[in-house]
């Protein structure tokens, strides 16, 4: 090997070493470079807003029958006749069943018999007594102490009479329960049992179960955060299954005025008009509300929300710096979604902002 080849093989690395090194104090010089000149973040702020518009919201509902029953008998007894069948339509106080119960029928004519006497018993005191009146109002003919006893008498006997009296009234109304009436105009929607059956307040057994079918129940579970957007009588809109394309109305009758706490709603209730029976009792429904708040509230670009695992956020930005404000959403209206917490009327909200932007911060604006 020469001299020559050798120098090559010793500055080959001297110059590569040198070169790295170049390299190395290049990259940093650029680094910090580029941390020198980085530009400010900007963001787009919007001014928070107080409305109070009239939102809609669609929620399911229940069509029930505004009155619905179980009817039993009140009194033991076997089924003697029964007058209707399931899809019977009945009128308010139209005989249902009849029962038999021989042993109650007894029991009138004894208690009936028993007030006869009574009363014939209290006719003689009564009559007894005023002979004796009369007679006392001649002078020594009749002992005060005689007179007394037989008014004494008279009224013991008017005592039993009414006691009696009213036995008989009893056993006269337990007899009228073995016919069973509707108790309000309707359909049959069940037929349980069949004549020669026994039945009686303990049995568990309807005889039949019935519903109105020309006025229902729209029910509806309005979810929490639009509690103290409803109004007396406010209208509903709704539509069901078995009638495709046709909406029905209805205006609210009744609300619970609480919170469930099962499923944090609560319960409204519309009375709907159902002539020709149209609508079925037990149908799902979908219900149209329009709402309003009664106050207006902050309302802020959805975007503008932040979402994180510690909580619900939107960032203001005022005096040139950025502040974090826990909030809990609302309604959403448009673009806009409701918000609650420590804000004022006067906030610029930060638009699309970033997790990792901090608080104290000063960003440049862009106002739009």
């Amino acid at each position: 090997m020469t001299i020559s080849n050798k120098m090559k093989y010793i500055f080959i690395p001297i110059i590569i070493g040198m070169m790295a090194t170049s390299c190395s104090e290049k990259k940093e010089v650029e680094n910090e470079n580029k941390k020198a000149v980085q530009p400010v973040q900007s963001f787009e702020t919007k001014e928070i807003r107080r409305l109070n518009p009239t939102y809609q919201i669609s929620v399911p509902g229940d069509l029930k029958p505004y009155e619905s029953v179980q009817v039993f008998a009140k009194v033991p007894g076997f089924i003697r006749k029964i007058y209707v069948d399931r899809g019977s339509v009945v009128s308010k106080g139209q005989l249902l069943a009849v029962l038999e119960a021989p042993e109650m029928n007894q029991d009138y004519l004894s208690d009936k018999s028993s007030q006869q006497k009574m009363y014939t018993d209290y006719l003689y005191a009564k009559q007894a007594f005023e002979r004796l009146q009369d007679a006392s109002k001649t002078k020594g003919a009749v002992a005060d102490i005689e007179l007394d006893r037989a008014k004494s008498i008279m009224q013991s006997s008017k005592a039993s009479y009414e006691a009696s009296k009213a036995g008989t009234g009893r056993s006269s109304q337990m007899n009228q329960y073995l016919r069973i009436t509707a108790p309000f105009n309707g359909v049959i929607m069940e037929r349980n049992l069949s004549a020669g059956a026994l039945v009686g307040p303990n049995s568990g057994t309807a005889l039949f179960s019935m519903a109105q079918k020309n006025k229902l129940r729209l029910t509806v579970s309005l979810p929490e955060k639009h509690a103290s957007s409803i109004t007396e009588g406010m209208e509903a809109e709704f539509t069901v299954n078995s009638i495709p394309g046709k909406t029905f109305n209805a205006h609210l009758s009744r609300n619970s005025g609480l919170i469930s706490q099962e499923n944090r709603s609560m319960t409204l209730e519309f009375d709907v008009s159902n002539p020709g029976s149209v609508l079925k009792g037990g149908e799902y429904a979908q219900v149209q509300l329009n709402l309003k708040r009664n106050a207006p509230s902050f309302f802020v670009p959805t975007k503008s929300i932040l979402q994180t695992q510690s909580g619900t956020f939107v960032m203001t930005f005022n005096d040139d710096s950025v502040k974090r404000v826990a909030v809990k959403e609302g309604i959403t209206f448009e673009k806009l979604t409701e918000v609650f917490g420590e804000l004022s009327e006067n906030d610029k909200i930060l638009i699309k902002p970033s997790e990792e932007l901090e608080e104290g911060k000063i960003l440049t604006q862009n106002k739009k």
